[in-house]
C-alpha cells in the first residue's frame, strides 16, 4: 500500500467506526430519543438497549420525560394604576409527547417562556398594584391556562406556574412601608381607645353595680329595723293589752277596787315625799291643804260630815 492509499482508508475506517459506535444507543429512564431516516421520522427509542441502522437512521431529538422547572426570568410589567414592577416566576411543565414536542415548534420550552411572560404582562396590566400581591394565585391561574391553549400542539402539558417575586420601585416600596406603618399605628390607638372605653364602662358598671347593692342593702337595713320595730310596737301592745286585761280581772275580783284605791294613794304619798328635795320646783293642781278631800276625791271616797 502507497502513502497515498493509506491516508485514504484511515480517514475511511475511523468515520465508518464512528458510524457503527453512534449506531448503539443505550436510553435511560424517562428519556426518548427521536429517530429519523432519510430526514423523516422513524421511531421513539425508550429506556433500553437499542441499535440504529448506520448511514440511513440517526437520533434527531432527544427528550426528557420528566417534570421540569423553567426559569422565567424578571419582566417589566405596567399595571393598572401605571406603576411599574418587576416580575418573574418559575414554570412547571412536563413533555407527554416527544414527536409533536420535536416536530410541532421549533423550542417548546423558549416558546413556554414568552409566552408565560407575555401573558403575565397582559394578566398584571388588569390589576392595580395591591392587587397584585393579593392575587398571585389568580395570576398563576390565567398564565397556565393561556399555555395549556397552545401547549397541547407542542406535546407538552403545564403543571404549574409559580411568581416567585413581584418588584415595585424603591419609591413605592418607600410609600408601601410608611402607608403600612400609619395603618398599624392607627389600629394601635383604636385598639387603645377600645381598651381605655372598655375599662371605663367597666369600671362604671362596676359602680353601678356597688350602689345597687348599697341601696338594696340600705333597704334591706330599713325594712328590717321597721319590722323590727312593728314587732316592738306590737309585743308592747301585746303586753300592755294583757295588763289592763289583768287589771280589769283583779278588779272585779272582791276586794279589787279597795286594793286599787289603796295602791294609788301610796303611789301618791310617795310621790308628795319627793317634793322636799332641794331645787326642785312643782306645780301641782291640788290644794295640798286639804289632802284628805284631795284623795277622796282621787279615790272617789265620800265622806259624811
Amino acid at each position: 500500500m502507497d502513502e497515498l492509499t493509506l491516508i485514504f482508508w484511515v480517514p475511511f475506517l475511523i468515520y465508518v467506526a464512528f458510524k457503527l459506535y453512534k449506531s448503539v444507543r443505550i436510553v435511560s429512564a424517562q428519556e426518548v430519543i427521536i429517530v429519523e431516516r432519510f430526514g423523516k421520522y422513524k421511531k421513539s427509542l425508550r429506556a433500553g438497549f437499542h441499535l440504529l441502522t448506520p448511514f440511513i437512521e440517526i437520533d434527531a431529538y432527544y427528550h426528557t420525560l420528566k417534570e421540569q422547572a423553567i426559569d422565567v426570568h424578571p419582566q417589566t410589567c405596567i399595571t393598572k394604576d401605571n406603576v411599574v414592577v418587576k416580575v418573574d416566576g418559575v414554570l412547571y411543565m412536563v413533555v407527554i409527547d416527544p414527536v409533536k414536542a420535536s416536530y410541532g415548534i421549533e423550542d417548546y420550552r423558549f416558546a413556554a417562556i414568552q409566552l408565560a411572560q407575555t401573558t403575565m404582562r397582559a394578566v398584571i396590566g388588569t390589576m392595580d398594584l395591591d392587587k397584585t400581591f393579593e392575587e398571585r394565585s389568580e395570576i398563576n391561574r390565567r398564565i397556565v391556562d393561556a399555555i395549556d391553549d397552545v401547549s397541547e400542539r407542542w406535546g407538552v402539558r403545564i403543571n404549574r406556574y409559580e411568581i416567585v417575586n413581584i418588584a415595585p420601585p424603591a419609591s413605592v416600596m418607600e410609600s408601601m412601608e410608611k402607608e403600612k406603618r400609619a395603618q398599624i399605628n392607627k389600629e394601635a390607638q383604636i385598639s387603645l381607645s377600645r381598651g381605655d372605653q372598655e375599662s371605663r364602662i367597666n369600671r362604671s358598671v362596676g359602680l353601678k353595680e356597688e350602689l345597687i347593692n348599697k341601696s338594696e342593702g340600705e333597704k334591706q337595713k330599713r325594712i328590717n329595723e321597721a319590722e323590727g320595730k312593728a314587732q316592738e310596737i306590737e309585743a308592747l301592745a301585746t303586753s300592755t293589752a294583757i295588763g289592763i286585761a289583768k287589771v280589769a280581772d283583779a278588779l272585779q275580783a272582791t276586794g279589787g277596787i279597795e286594793a286599787m284605791k289603796l295602791r294609788i294613794s301610796q303611789d301618791l304619798i310617795n310621790q308628795f315625799t319627793k317634793l322636799g328635795k332641794d331645787n326642785t320646783e312643782v306645780v301641782l293642781p291640788v290644794d295640798l291643804t286639804n289632802f284628805t278631800t284631795t284623795l277622796d276625791n282621787l279615790l272617789g271616797i265620800k265622806r259624811n260630815n
